[in-house]
């Protein structure tokens, strides 16, 4: 897998002057030309980049699925995953923007800890950021001052900088909240397939074959990154999808204490724990109670 290093060697792939700044740029993508080289078969690089596309067409691979550039998205990638361009099918006349900075040019900063906060850099392509007018013009003008910034470089220049990525990554999160609301058919459908399959794992004890439920596994079942999967609940129930899973292993744990007479060791494997000693850690946490204190409450002898 071929690595993209630098900011300058993408600015070479795109036929573009090199960045007036080494560690961040903003190009125009309607200067730029895409030239065919091996590495869009298959590449990772070592640099954030924040895309905002209008009116192109082709298809980037990023991982499994596939951006398709034929409508204004902003989508967001994070170093070091791969990726794949469909040369044959890309078409660089379109308009937008991308924003790429490196992951050194966050050292010594409170952004290179707060970023991995914000979820949509895992999200899938499928996930992308749909925006309205006045929100893409809200974005377009802090990478116009961004592009202004990277134009003289002084000791204030990173602090400028990550202001105003920080600053569009935090309108970026008041929007895919915004995106979240105003899809709220679709996703009242999502919540309602979650929670069917929620509840039929727990039914149908399919955690003693197949073991503990796991975030990325019931994300997979409904086609969403997991970070999009959570962001979704947390916006519409105030739960993320881990604590929506905790939520239902103790109610679970609660039923079986209260009305069967199986052991704790033997509850905890039927919820798909691999040492009762995890469930009774879990349900002591949630409840403030050992398992076997709440079983007492009900007088099971």
């Amino acid at each position: 897998m071929k690595i993209i290093a630098s900011i300058s060697a993408f600015h070479r792939l795109l036929s573009l002057p090199q960045p007036k700044h080494p560690l961040v740029s903003v190009i125009n993508l309607s200067e730029s030309i895409f030239i065919e080289d091996e590495i869009w078969k298959g590449f990772t690089n070592r640099f954030y980049c924040i895309a905002l596309k209008r009116e192109a067409t082709g298809k980037m691979r990023y991982g499994q699925q596939h951006y398709d550039y034929d409508k204004g998205v902003l989508s967001f990638t994070a170093p070091h995953q791969v990726h794949y361009l469909d040369f044959n099918s890309f078409d660089c006349d379109g308009k937008g923007y991308l924003l790429i900075f490196h992951e050194d040019f966050l050292l010594k900063h409170p952004l290179a800890q707060t970023i991995s906060g914000f979820g949509f850099f895992s999200y899938a392509v499928n996930e992308a950021l749909h925006l309205s007018e006045d929100e893409e013009n809200d974005l377009v003008e802090i990478l116009h001052k961004i592009d202004k910034e990277c134009q003289h470089i002084d000791h204030h220049t990173q602090e400028i900088i990550l202001s105003q990525i920080d600053l569009l990554l935090n309108y970026s999160n008041r929007f895919y909240e915004r995106q979240f609301i105003t899809r709220k058919n679709g996703n009242y459908q999502l919540l309602a397939k979650f929670e069917q399959y929620l509840n039929e794992y727990f039914d149908q004890e399919q955690s003693a074959q197949k073991g503990l439920l796991t975030v990325h596994q019931i994300a997979e079942v409904m086609n969403l990154s997991p970070n999009y999967l959570s962001d979704l609940l947390r916006i519409h129930t105030g739960q993320n999808t881990q604590q929506h899973i905790h939520e239902k292993l103790i109610s679970k744990a609660k039923e079986k204490l209260s009305s069967t007479q199986l052991s704790v060791s033997e509850i905890a494997y039927v919820l798909g724990f691999e040492h009762s000693q995890s469930f009774s850690t879990l349900f002591k946490k949630k409840t403030n109670m050992a398992p076997l204190e709440f079983r007492a409450k009900f007088n099971f002898n």
